[in-house]
């Protein structure tokens, strides 16, 4: 029989497909198969916009440039008066020996040749220098600082598993994320925002703490806190420490970072792991100072400073801090997606209600159901039977788009379904051409066999014309657009390709069924 040819055949593999991917989104764990993700619009979630503070980048640059300079000297017994960084993005440094300004301008022209120097000026025997970044590389360390933030970010909130979040750059300095289905916010924002500059410093134990509470921390040293909560009587501490400003090692040098349960306590830790460079380091800075207190500091608060006992070797340490156990996860997450680059502000933050994306979904469907609904209607009623046959055309193409979006696990948003009504009018936009060709061929004098075959042929070019071209628009919507453009352009994108194939195989499969095996000798068109 006719019927049984290729497009039969292709046709109904398509629709199994489609089928097999569309049921776990009516009936979740059927099968392995994930169901359609729906988006921050229809399923309730939050949205975030978060500016990155890119200056603090360069002044961050700028201070790493400083301490790499004081080791330089110190390594090459050289004496300075002072290295610094001053006005947020320069370094001042003063020397008095000649020999000493004939090591620098070596260590300045073979180490730092990006550095500009503003000024060299000498008063009472004594030469200050001056110096900076000039524009490009600021403007270059800002750029990368703002490309890394949203990699980070990215990476984080991958690991935090949030299905199908939306995270983009808009203008100079701002990304926006968008977490569908996150109910804790709170947690959310503090995961994402976190800086996670992990440093180890050394306690200062020669300045009495107290006398630094009340008249300041003595030069090259700072006062910072562990905050503890009491688990009985949810009261928060807060310990003051007196730490030494100059960083040992940093979060940059780490490879791994796991959650861990103590045996002895039964309470979790994170234990992070060091790269081959930062476990000499390691090694050697607990070599160094057995017996003195390290404290582990992120963004400038204290998880711990214990007593080095010992050399510790292998590359390897542990944070405790009294953690809960998401606390612990979470402090992992960001350790391992490692630190922002610059610190990020959180400049507008909503949050969508899931009844209002319950509410979005029902007008949806509702507008999809009127739309088809009236061109149903027409296509019975100009096109008589074959009006059937576009209509039952409509219905598989729905469901292969609704499929398609399973498969791919694309997300659909609300504009998303007002590309899937765009569809349902376009869709029979390729039938009326081939129905209005088959009516040419009868007028003709022409069989109904021969009226069908020439209808499909001729019309088939026009419809791949003007639906390729169509498609080049939504790919080019999906690839430069964002948010809302990209939801609409996934189910147009994929609209026009299941058009196609239901108008120029699926609806052909039908009539060759009525033609060549029901033996149908006049068409009702």
């Amino acid at each position: 029989m006719k019927i049984f040819s290729w497009k039969f055949y292709l046709s109904v593999l398509v629709l199994i497909a489609a089928i097999v991917y569309i049921l776990p989104t009516f009936k979740p764990g059927l099968w392995p198969n994930k169901k359609i993700n729906l988006g921050l619009d229809l399923q309730g979630g939050m949205h975030l916009a978060l500016e990155v503070e890119s200056e603090k980048a360069v002044e961050s640059t700028i201070e790493r440039m400083a301490n790499d300079l004081k080791g330089l000297f110190r390594s090459q017994h050289l004496r300075y008066q002072k290295i610094e960084r001053t006005e947020n993005t320069k370094i001042s440094i003063i020397l008095q020996d000649q020999k000493d300004i004939d090591g620098f301008d070596k260590i300045l022209d073979k180490e730092f040749k990006e550095l500009r120097v503003l000024s060299r000026s000498k008063d009472n025997g004594l030469l200050e220098i001056v110096m900076d970044l000039p524009e490009k590389e600021t403007e270059t360390i800002k750029k990368q600082a703002i490309e890394q933030a949203l990699e980070t970010i990215r990476n984080r909130i991958d690991q935090f598993g949030v299905s199908e979040p939306d995270i983009s750059l808009e203008g100079e300095n701002r990304i926006i994320v968008q977490l569908p289905g996150v109910t804790d916010t709170q947690r959310a924002k503090e995961l994402i925002g976190k800086t996670a500059l992990l440093e180890f410093k050394l306690l200062d134990e020669i300045h009495d703490l107290e006398k630094a509470l009340s008249e300041g921390a003595p030069p090259g040293t700072e006062i910072l806190y562990e905050i503890k909560e009491d688990s009985k009587t949810r009261r928060v501490l807060k310990q003051p420490y007196l730490v030494k400003k100059g960083t040992l090692l940093t979060g940059a040098s780490l490879s791994g970072a796991s959650v861990q349960i103590d045996s002895q306590y039964n309470e979790p830790y994170v234990s992070i792991d060091f790269d081959n460079k930062g476990a000499k380091a390691f090694e050697r800075i607990t070599e160094e100072n057995v017996k003195k207190r390290l404290a582990i500091v992120l963004d400038n608060k204290i998880y711990s400073a214990p007593v080095i006992q010992e050399k510790i070797s292998g590359g390897q340490a542990r944070i405790t801090g009294n953690f809960t156990a998401e606390e612990a996860r979470d402090l992992a997450i960001v350790l391992r997606a490692g630190a922002l680059p610059a610190p990020v502000e959180i400049v507008e933050e909503r949050t969508v209600g899931p009844s209002l994306g319950t509410d979005s979904i029902n007008k949806g469907l509702l507008s999809m159901w009127v739309g088809g609904l009236l061109v149903f209607v027409f296509m019975i009623i100009y096109y008589k039977w074959s009006g059937v046959v576009a209509d039952v055309g409509l219905v598989l193409n729905v469901l292969m788009i609704a499929g398609a979006l399973a498969a791919f696990q694309a997300t659909l948003t609300l504009p998303g379904l007002a590309g899937i009504v765009l569809t349902i009018g376009m869709a029979v936009d390729a039938n009326v051409l081939i129905y209005e060709r088959i009516r040419e061929e009868l007028a003709l004098g022409k069989t109904a066999s021969a009226a069908v075959n020439a209808g499909f042929d001729r019309a088939a070019i026009a419809i791949l014309d003007s639906n390729v071209t169509t498609l080049i628009v939504g790919l080019v919507l999906f690839q430069f657009g964002t948010g809302p453009v990209k939801g609409f352009a996934v189910t147009l994108s994929i609209g026009i390709v299941t058009t196609v194939f239901t108008a120029l195989i699926m609806t052909r499969v039908i009539f060759e069924y009525f033609i060549y095996d029901r033996k149908i000798k006049k068409l009702s068109i």
